[in-house]
Order: C-alpha cells, then structure tokens, then sequence
C-alpha cells in the first residue's frame, strides 16, 4: 500500500468523533443518539494473461448518526468525520426526526443489553503487502492455471487485501470498537472442446495472509474445476435427488436466515412466519451461532445496536428455536433482541457427517449441482427456482457434467427433504458447512 494505515490512531479518532457527536446530539435537544462509524483502506490488483488489468487503492470512510426525540427516529449520515461534518450530520438528523411519525418500538436496545464483555477476537492482521507484492502473487496464481494442460486461455486472477475500524456508540454511555482485516486471491480459467467454451473458478479468503492456500495451488484447482466441465450436456427433465456443492448449500442457510430474520416475520413476509418451535429439519440437525470465536470471519462482541452477542441456537434438533433479532425488530414482535442487528455472525451446523462419495452413493441417480444462477427465491412462499449446472450421477457414480437447467422447489420442503450433509467443509465465509443432499426436487433439462 502506498500510505500506512494506523488502525490504532484511527480507532482513536473515530472514538473521540463519536463522543462528540453524542455530546452534541444532547446539547441540541435529542433525547438519545447513536453514532456509527468505519474507515477501511485496501488494495486490489487484478491480472489477465499475464498482463496486469488493473490496480485499486481504497481508502473509504463514513460516519452514520441516528437521533431519537421521543420516539421519532432522524437518521444521517456523510463520507466526512471531521467536527464540521459531525455538527451537520446531527443538525440534519434532528431536521428529519421533527418530521417523522412516532413509532412506539423506536429507540435504543435496552442499557441492561449492553456489551460489557469486549475482548480482542483475533480477526485484525495487517499485511505489509506492497502492489509489485500482490501482482507477482496474482500472477503466479494465474501461470499456474494456465500452465495445466488443456486450459485455453484466462478471465483473470485477482488479489485483494484491506483493514479497517468500526466504532459504535450510543447515549446509554456504551463506546464499541474493533479493527479487522480481509485477504482474498482468485483466479477464473476458460477451456474449450468441440462441445464450447467452459470457465470456472477458484479462490481462498481468510482474516490472516499466513492462512491463504498457496497462489499456485489456487491456480491449479481453478484449472481442474473448469477441465472437468467440458463437454457438459442437458440432463433430463424429472424428480431427482440433488446434491448442493458447499459453496451452494451455504446459500441455502443464507435462506433460512432471511427467512428467520425479525424484519421479514414482523412484516409479515416469510414463509416462517408463526413457525417457531416447528420442525422444519430432520431431528439430527441443529444450527448455532458462535459469534465470540477468535479469528473467525464474522466474529464481532456487539452487534449493530451495541448489544452483546452471545451463541444462539436458530435450529435445535431440527426445529426452529428463535428467530434472529434486533432490537427494533424484538420490540415490533414482543421479543428480546437475540443480539443480531446486522445479522448473524459465525454460523456453525452439527449433525452426523459424512463423505462426499458417501452422498453420492445414498443419492444414487441424480445431479450434484456445482454452480446457480438468477435469483429464484421467493421469501416469502419459500418458492425455489434457480439456473444451475454441474455433473449427473447413476449408481453414485459422476457420469458427465450437466449444464442449461433449472432446478426447482420449495424451501420448507428442501429443509425437510434434507437426508445428509458432507465432511467437506467450506470454511472460507462465515457460514461453515458441507455439501447438502436433499432427497427430491424438480429438474428441467432437455
């Protein structure tokens, strides 16, 4: 990177923003305010067929201040922290708060929800990285792609590193901070055969540099995952059990989430609305959130209303155990906030594991799907319809890759049709889990 970044000395600065921001709000009338602010700095490069196609240096920042009079809510925010910006932003934000409604579950969480359990969790480490650094490491990712016999030419490699602060803070007294950091290499290969053209890729993420995969082995992999896609064909239109890659099956929980979210069941606009205590899985599945864990992508002590996040458990033995809640949300439905404005952090599955050969030997005949497109869902039906490609299976056995079909269901169903999870284990987000067998759904192929 062109300029340091002093993550400490930003941290400070951002702290003291927002104790004047929270001072002023109060001078100028505002019964309670909240201010949330971030900075982030970066690099990215990107490279194609040896040349480098572009190189990126960000450094972005912004300040959010939500002011409460009564319980009239006036939100602004601005890409400037400076003091002036601070008293204009308030100004602006008490300007709004006159002419809105009241809304009796507006206001900040409850003070008794505060975080008091702040400690460091591992997930800042700074990489020294300069930009001739992170074009050879994009470089070499790709040369290694490109050298596997069979591999035609290159959509490019890219690298991308950044750090950055977040402070909240808010009326009841309560100042919370984190530094963190986010390091990526990718790499996407084309191959062609007498069928067309196939591309696909592969990449590693992770909080520290020293955890990345090898450039050149994210290279090669990107090359076999493409090499294996030719000569794909339309498989047939029917009822066939399906197998979601990991990278696939951590969108399904992603469903479910927003599914289980308190702004879409207050709202009336989930599928699971008035679900909770159902069985919606089998009885060996549960799915927590671990949100204290050290050096996990997600991994935060507050959540966006500076409450303290805690493990939650959204799915007990199969069954829907909570929603996920904030405290806006919380109070709109009679609950507790759960700790999870801004979502849930660190998703972690139990049930019995088993190994990719495994599933497919239980699937039998059927399509392991490897990549989705469109956008398909309907929350609140749970209506699922997605483009997809991949490979077919007879007799548990990959028989040839499969591509240009839909696949279609229902999430409830999917969720309840669901007969297996694998021990391949995609560890690189914030949802952790392994391939999803579920027992039928609906192709359409040729």
């Amino acid at each position: 990177m062109t300029q340091a970044f002093d993550a400490v000395a930003q941290q400070r600065v951002l702290e003291s923003r927002a104790e004047t921001a929270l001072a002023l709000a109060s001078r100028l009338g505002a019964d309670a305010c909240e201010f949330g602010a971030s900075v982030d700095q970066g690099i990215g490069v990107s490279v194609r067929e040896g040349d480098v196609e572009s190189v990126e240096l960000s450094r972005d920042q912004g300040i959010a201040i939500t002011v409460y009079v009564g319980q009239r809510k006036g939100s602004a925010s601005s890409t400037d922290a400076s003091d002036e910006s601070i008293r204009s932003v308030v100004e602006r934000a008490l300007s709004i708060a006159r002419y809105t409604g009241e809304d009796a579950a507006s206001g900040l969480a409850d003070a008794e929800l505060m975080a008091t359990h702040l400690p460091d969790l591992g997930v800042h480490y700074p990489w020294a990285l300069t930009t001739d650094d992170a074009i050879t490491r994009a470089l070499a990712c790709e040369a290694a792609g490109l050298a596997v016999a069979g591999v035609r030419s290159s959509d490019g490699a890219s690298l991308s590193s950044g750090e950055g602060v977040r402070v909240y803070a808010n009326s009841h007294g309560f100042l919370g901070s984190q530094r963190g950091s986010h390091h990526s290499l990718s790499c996407m290969l084309i191959a062609e055969d007498a069928g067309g053209m196939q591309r696909d890729y592969d990449y590693t993420s992770a909080r520290n540099p020293d955890e990345l995969r090898d450039a050149a082995a994210v290279g090669r992999s990107a090359a076999e995952r493409t090499l294996r896609r030719l000569g794909a064909q339309r498989p047939e239109t029917g009822r066939f059990p399906v197998l979601f890659d990991p990278m696939l099956a951590s969108g399904l929980v992603g469903h479910l989430m927003s599914a289980i979210a308190g702004g879409a069941i207050y709202r009336d606009a989930s599928f699971l609305c008035g679900r909770l205590g159902d069985s919606l899985f089998p009885e060996w599945f549960s799915l927590q959130e671990k949100p204290m864990l050290v050096g996990a992508m997600a991994s935060s002590p507050f959540d966006g209303d500076g409450v303290q996040t805690r493990d939650n458990v959204f799915i007990d033995r199969g069954s829907l155990a909570s929603y996920m809640l904030s405290a806006y949300s919380g109070r709109r439905l009679g609950m507790q906030s759960t700790g999870n404005a801004g979502g849930a952090r660190n998703l972690r599955i139990t049930a019995p594991l088993e190994s990719r050969d495994a599933l497919l030997q239980k699937m039998g005949r059927g399509i392991l799907v490897t990549e989705l497109m469109g956008q398909g869902v309907n929350g609140v039906t749970g209506d699922y319809s997605r483009g997809a490609a991949g490979f077919w299976v007879e007799n548990g056995e990959i028989q040839h890759p499969v591509e240009e079909f839909t696949i279609a269901g229902n999430l409830a169903e999917m969720f309840q049709g669901l007969v297996g999870i694998g021990d391949d284990t995609d560890t690189r987000g914030s949802i952790h889990t392994g391939s999803w067998l579920i027992d039928k759904m609906t192709v359409a192929g040729g």
